[in-house]
């Protein structure tokens, strides 16, 4: 029976695995960005221009009582928002219009996890109305909405009726902001890696340590 040969690492190491595991980080690694960066701004990020881009599902998380609530009950730094120009993602909620083009409509972070997993909280909710002279299109799936946020408590019928309210400038489709600096870092990174691992398997080959 021969002998199995002993592959070196330096050689079982080729370029193909070392861009599928560079895949599969940044698969891994963009998820873990995203909530790194919102756990670093706590929500809150100024993005120039006089704007700032808020976390609606962070806007959404604290508990609220429903009939009584009133404006001390929401936390201070979103009530420090009131007045600021704004950008949120989310998706649109419009129950009442299939038209095209809409004056009002409601901003969520996700009709399914807000509005089909339990009862709804008010506080899910940015009530959003057209700005003076703005045409808002009413557009599936995820939205980037820029206006002016507002923090007021209402009431209708014995109940809050709205927290959060937004005079809207523009809605667009959402595209994924692709974090360009750690990608690079990983895709000139492992090339890099994969040469120095290589050049210290050479060496080590070529030259043995010797026997004590």
């Amino acid at each position: 029976m021969e002998p199995t040969a002993n592959i070196p690492l330096s050689e079982r190491i080729n370029i193909r695995m070392l861009i599928f595991f560079g895949v599969l980080a940044l698969m891994v690694g963009y998820p873990v960005y995203i909530y790194v960066d919102s756990v670093m701004h706590e929500g809150i990020k100024d993005i120039g221009g006089g704007y700032k881009e808020v976390d609606l599902k962070a806007m959404s998380v604290f508990p609220f009582d429903q009939t009584n609530g009133t404006i001390d009950d929401i936390p201070i730094k979103w009530r420090q928002l009131d007045g600021s120009k704004v950008v949120a993602n989310g998706e649109m909620w419009q129950a009442m219009s299939a038209a095209r083009y809409v004056d009002s409509f409601d901003l969520v972070y996700s009709i399914t996890k807000c509005c089909f997993s339990g009862p709804p909280q008010i506080q899910h909710f940015v009530h959003c109305r057209a700005s003076s002279g703005a045409q808002l299109e009413d557009l599936p799936g995820l939205v980037r909405v820029k206006g002016t946020l507002h923090i007021k408590v209402t009431r209708d019928q014995g109940k809050v009726s709205g927290v959060y309210w937004m005079d809207v400038d523009s809605v667009e489709q959402d595209t994924v902001s692709i974090p360009w600096i750690p990608i690079l870092g990983v895709l000139v990174g492992l090339p890099i890696v994969f040469l120095v691992i290589r050049k210290l398997f050479s060496l080590r080959r070529t030259n043995p340590p010797l026997a004590a």
